[in-house]
């Protein structure tokens, strides 16, 4: 982590790694939305003070090197936010801080921290110290895990316990596009963890099938969109690109058309994977929802019992809005 002093004189500080001249002539500079170095544009300055300033911020992560935030009134969401966005991408972002407590919010945040701090005379000591911090846990950090692009590796989870008697509300995703036997959507209760559930192409004496629907589990669930990242069930809506997988692993996107909640009796599914990672899903108690067996035979959930195995898969890392980070997190 870099500490940027902004101040008038010559830095004359051990560990200052640049001087922001508000003069814009040499160190570091902002000029019209624009961050430069030396006379080299090396970024993009955004003040922050809406969530539309917020957004822009964003929409820079991978375009520039460097996102510089300053910020009408301090606040940590859009740093944790914009860090998210940038995590995975080369571009790194500074803060400006203007009190000393800010260092260790701005340098930690996420527990990934910002890649440089603004700082006045002020807060010097104090970024010093975070930086000498952060540089003693480099060794302990480790890259976030990319996110699902071509294929996704499925295997074998193991049923440990089933709950019956649960109700809520779950979510019904229609696409725009058909689905094959075997393709459905990964979900999960906690970011890490997934099963495969299956679209509504088996048929039924009872109903008629609805090859574009997936039944795909209570509200709070968390689904892949076709860009890596995720959201919940109940986020989704008309437009949204979501991640199809098939039994082989292959995946593809599909654009949402509709998507329906309604109160239904659930199915509470606990299972563990082949290295004993924990999951867990709420599904609709019916006949017509369905996973897929470590076999490739497709299942009604109502005929799953403790010790089958289904298809799904894990992730090491955790998920800030929908964004992958390495921070550590436990969910249960």
């Amino acid at each position: 982590m870099e500490v940027w002093l902004d101040t008038l004189g010559d830095s004359g500080h051990d560990g200052v790694d640049a001087i922001f001249a508000k003069d814009g002539t040499n160190g570091i500079y902002v000029n019209d939305g624009i961050l430069y170095q030396d006379g080299s544009m090396i970024g993009g300055h955004v003040h922050i003070h809406s969530e539309e300033t917020q957004a822009k911020a964003r929409s820079l992560a991978g375009s520039v090197e460097w996102i510089l935030l300053t910020f009408e009134d301090w606040s940590m969401i859009p740093i944790e936010n914009i860090l998210a966005a940038t995590e995975a991408t080369p571009t790194k972002v500074a803060a400006q801080i203007n009190q000393p407590i800010h260092a260790q919010g701005a340098g930690f945040a996420l527990d990934i921290g910002v890649d440089a701090l603004l700082c006045s005379e002020d807060c010097l000591e104090a970024s010093l110290i975070v930086k000498s911090l952060r540089l003693e846990q480099m060794e302990e950090s480790s890259p976030p895990n990319p996110a699902p692009s071509e294929g996704i590796k499925l295997t074998s989870m193991t049923i440990t316990e089933i709950q019956e008697g649960h109700a809520g509300d779950r979510a019904c995703i229609d696409l725009l596009s058909m689905l094959d036997k075997g393709e459905g959507m990964l979900v999960g209760s906690t970011a890490r963890s997934f099963v495969l559930v299956h679209g509504e192409t088996i048929e039924s004496k009872y109903v008629p099938t609805r090859p574009f629907r997936v039944n795909a589990g209570s509200v709070d669930a968390y689904t892949y969109l076709a860009n890596g990242t995720t959201k919940y069930l109940c986020e989704l809506t008309s437009g949204d690109e979501i991640l199809v997988v098939g039994s082989d692993g292959a995946s593809r996107s599909a654009t949402v058309g509709r998507m329906k909640i309604e109160s239904r009796p659930l199915i509470l599914l606990r299972f563990k994977d082949e290295n004993t990672n924990e999951g867990h899903v709420f599904i609709q108690q019916a006949e017509t929802v369905r996973m897929v067996s470590v076999n490739g035979k497709v299942c009604s959930v109502t005929d799953l019992s403790v010790g089958d195995g289904i298809l799904g898969c894990t992730f090491p890392s955790t998920r800030h809005v929908g964004q992958s980070i390495s921070a550590p997190s436990e969910e249960r």
